[in-house]
């Protein structure tokens, strides 16, 4: 399998639907600048720059999606997503839903989002979160250059709009990706490893964080069964509750803040479906209720750190 970042592989996922299906275009900030390949490819009228306006770009697109394209908007970083709310989520989100079925909007929404660039509070915020609890839209957030290629392509086909949340910090960090026709369906985790003792859940960068810890368990003599979510909308319930009726112990970690994140739904779902096979509390990882910092080491200290996630799987093995 060739070698790609997640950034080649997302470029490699819309050339390929690109070449599959003539209503497929993407437009956005940057677009045809920083996608020279694509804009040779495939000509201005499926690739294009647009100005800085967000919400301008994201109401074009529910409005191509329901003229039956098929648009990729990029938006650069998550926060800019505040200004494209209304189009995002009171339109994408809620026209398939009030035209009573009667019209589709397959819409992908690029934007980068966490820590690893330093890039301060107004470029830096996982407000994944918002988008879970907005009806009518599907959240994804990989963690590898093979998911990034596989869901990007699953949620272009998708007949509603998908969130695509880009974690900074693994957009340059190279892995193998399928060649070829490589899809990933929405609303599947993956079991990164497996194990008895205690679940380690996590989505975006801070699953390789998981992976850490759960190697330097298994040198105490725990077990970890590590899982990446992959989408946090639709969710894997079935993946995540058989995890934790099997080890009776589960760690959620993630880089958003802490209160009312995704973290919390999945306490709250294993509290009422797996609560009796739970051998000790819950354990909730996440970031401060407070902006991110522009320090590059400030940042990554609000963030759950292997050491950090191991600590608290050891707390519960003690319980």
């Amino acid at each position: 399998m060739p070698t790609l970042t997640p950034i080649e592989a997302v470029d490699a996922a819309i050339a390929e639907e690109m070449r599959r299906d003539p209503t497929v275009l993407m437009f956005g900030e940057g677009t045809a600048t920083k996608r020279h390949a694509l804009l040779e490819e495939f000509g201005a009228r499926r690739i294009r720059n647009t100005p800085l306006a967000e919400g301008i770009i994201a109401g074009t697109a529910v409005g191509a999606a329901g003229c039956g394209l098929r648009p990729v908007i990029d938006l650069l970083f998550a926060p800019f997503l505040c200004y494209a709310m209304d189009e995002l989520v009171n339109s994408a989100g809620k026209l398939r839903y009030l035209s009573g079925g009667q019209f589709s909007f397959p819409l992908v929404t690029l934007a980068m989002t966490g820590g690893g660039w330093g890039v301060g509070a107004q470029h830096n915020h996982n407000n994944e979160a918002w988008f879970v609890h907005s009806p009518g839209l599907k959240v994804v957030m990989p963690s590898t250059p093979a998911d990034f290629k596989g869901l990007l392509k699953t949620a272009i086909r998708d007949d509603n709009p998908v969130l695509f949340f880009m974690d900074i910090g693994l957009l340059y960090q190279p892995g193998e990706v399928p060649d070829g026709e490589h899809l990933v369906p929405l609303g599947q985790a993956a079991v990164r490893r497996r194990g008895g003792d205690v679940t380690l859940i996590s989505y975006g960068k801070t699953v390789h964080a998981c992976a850490q810890a759960a190697e330097t368990l298994a040198g105490e003599g725990v077990a970890a069964e590590v899982i990446d979510l992959r989408t946090l909308k639709p969710l894997d319930t079935a993946t995540i509750v058989d995890s934790v009726r099997k080890t009776g112990r589960l760690v959620v970690a993630h880089e958003a803040n802490r209160l009312c994140g995704v973290g919390a739904e999945i306490a709250a779902l294993v509290a009422e479906q797996a609560f009796a096979a739970l051998r000790a509390p819950i354990a909730r990882l996440g970031g401060p209720d407070a902006p991110a910092a522009s320090s590059y080491p400030l940042e990554q200290a609000c963030a759950p750190s292997a050491e950090a996630i191991a600590a608290a799987a050891r707390r519960l093995m003690r319980a």
